[in-house]
């Protein structure tokens, strides 16, 4: 199975995170590369929701974590055996897997138990124990597959289950006829090799089915009493000894899965089913869906493999703005317009990051290297992007490749610059009944600098008065998010698209509140004049303030 690369912006979002991520995606597979998938680390804010819905582009998958789970180790495609197949074709069967091992499910593929040798083993011993009777499950269908016989008579439905009661005819007539008595009311199976007199004793006693050995065919006269009396013949092609044996496994193999096997979720965590494998008799554990329908297996040596995705990072390249778990798989790239942070790979990477307003005109760029045509689904989102990102080409981070590549798609879209540009500003400039809490986490971003842990959130408004108006509960959320980090500070950059200029909300330790030199309007609260770049104008000054701080 090849590896699933997802292709994926940072935690919180923003327009040009997610559709970068969608339009990487798509050159990707327009250069042949099937298994690269865009994907999203959080949920869209309403502004990349209009564009997605504006366009009728379908969203990215969601993807809230990448902590390692079942499914990016499991076995996908793996045989099952419905529990009404016979022991012998499902170990046949068995043999011919890679696990030695195979899950029995229902009709509907829901899982009952599972089959592994130790379990097999233990099944059949119990059935050929000489020093116990017993009589197991089977139905005569069954034991004629099993045995490849020749059906002479079928008398009933033959995939009926029963209990069967297995005797070998060896010994003489009056024992046998005994024998026959004394289990009159089971079903009895009666293996006897060419002896006619057994053969008419059994038929009179109207056993359940005659199996005769090495070939032997019992004559009409026999034939007739055997239809008239309801009994069941078929002739084994081999002697009585291997005929003995063999029947044994025409039980169902429902009767000889381990049931003690437990079943795990594709979503569970591997750290969670760790111990579940340890405790298993043969290392393997089925893997189930939310109906307990079979979808595959996972064994401790599967744990030991690469697992079956890589990643791809767009518009960022620190880890405290990465998918959670990220650092546990293959990061193929990055592109990035951003600060370089510090994210370490495993191997050597394509790391594409270019002073740039945003991460769509790099995408959009590199549909013009590869000479691949920008599909007409996707270059109205590159171009949502870049205005997005550069408040309509008017942020300090906007660059003459910027301007060039939205005329360029707006060339090709059709799309007037300005006009889409404030449409979708206005689309994500709404605060009015919008939770605090969700504004301040909607596109917030987390930085370090040396030990100090510190992050800062930015939305966009028509005005700043309401959110002034709801300082309060702003400055509540910022604190909650920097306890929960053990952060030196959280802040807020809410910035006005009509005036061009940004209000600075913070919640900080009181000692570097001090240090901050921006003009104060309010308690926690400071004006920004022609701030409205959180990446080119704010970090840069913040950070200059940590590192002041810190020293």
């Amino acid at each position: 199975m090849n590896k699933t690369v997802y292709i994926i912006g940072h935690k919180n979002p923003d327009t040009d995170a997610v559709v970068s991520a969608v339009g990487y995606a798509r050159l990707k597979n327009l250069l042949g590369f099937e298994n690269y998938k865009a994907a999203r680390a959080g949920h869209l804010n309403p502004q990349t929701s209009y564009i997605f819905e504006k366009f009728g582009v379908q969203r990215p998958e969601y993807i809230p974590d990448l902590i390692p789970k079942v499914k990016y180790f499991m076995q996908y495609n793996v045989e099952t055996v419905t529990e009404d197949v016979s022991i012998w074709e499902s170990i046949a069967r068995m043999e011919k897997s890679e696990n030695r091992v195979m899950p029995v499910v229902d009709k509907d593929g829901k899982y009952l138990s599972l089959l592994h040798y130790s379990g097999f083993a233990r099944g059949v011993l119990t059935i050929l124990n000489p020093e116990k009777k017993h009589r197991f499950s089977t139905n005569i269908n069954l034991i004629q597959k099993t045995l490849n016989a020749q059906p002479i008579i079928i008398a009933g439905d033959a995939e009926k289950n029963m209990k069967a009661s297995i005797h070998v005819a060896s010994s003489s007539v009056e024992t046998f006829k005994k024998r026959l008595e004394a289990h009159s009311s089971e079903d009895i199976v009666v293996i006897a090799s060419d002896r006619e007199d057994i053969h008419r004793m059994c038929i009179e006693h109207k056993v359940k089915l005659l199996i005769t050995t090495s070939n032997c065919v019992i004559g009409k006269e026999l034939r007739e009493l055997a239809e008239k009396n309801g009994v069941s013949v078929i002739v084994s092609p081999y002697s009585t000894a291997p005929t003995s044996m063999l029947i044994a496994y025409s039980s169902p193999v429902g009767s000889m899965g381990d049931v003690e096997i437990k079943t795990v979720h594709i979503n569970d965590t591997v750290s969670k089913i760790k111990d579940i494998l340890k405790d298993a008799h043969c290392k393997y554990l089925p893997v189930v869906d939310d109906e307990n329908k079979v979808i595959g297996m996972i064994s401790e040596h599967d744990l030991m493999k690469e697992p079956n995705i890589e990643v791809i990072l767009v518009d960022h390249n620190e880890l405290g703005q990465a998918v959670e778990g990220v650092e546990h798989y293959v990061i193929q790239e990055v592109v990035d317009h951003h600060r370089i942070g510090a994210i370490p790979t495993k191997n050597p990477i394509t790391f594409i990051n270019r002073p740039v307003g945003s991460t769509s005109t790099q995408i959009a760029g590199l549909y013009k290297e590869n000479k691949i045509p920008i599909p007409a689904d996707i270059a109205p989102l590159l171009l949502c992007g870049i205005l997005s990102d550069t408040l309509i080409l008017q942020s300090a981070t906007t660059t003459d490749v910027d301007r060039e590549m939205a005329e360029y798609l707006s060339n090709i879209t059709d799309l007037d610059i300005k006009e889409l540009g404030n449409e979708i500003l206005i689309a994500g400039s709404n605060v009015s009944g919008r939770n605090a809490g969700e504004l301040v986490r909607q596109d917030l971003k987390e930085y370090t600098e040396g030990k100090l842990v510190y992050t800062v959130s930015q939305i966009e408004v028509g005005s700043t008065k309401e959110v002034l108006s709801r300082k309060a509960d702003f400055i509540s959320e910022l604190e909650i998010e920097r306890r929960s980090r053990k952060a030196l500070f959280s802040c807020l950059l809410v910035t006005d698209i009509t005036a061009l200029s940004s209000i600075f909300l913070i919640a900080s330790e009181p000692k570097f509140e001090e240090l901050i030199t921006f003009p104060k309007q309010e308690e926690h609260a400071y004006y920004l004049q022609g701030v409205v770049s959180r990446k080119k104008q704010l970090i840069p000054l913040i950070t200059e303030t940590v590192v002041n701080y810190s020293k």
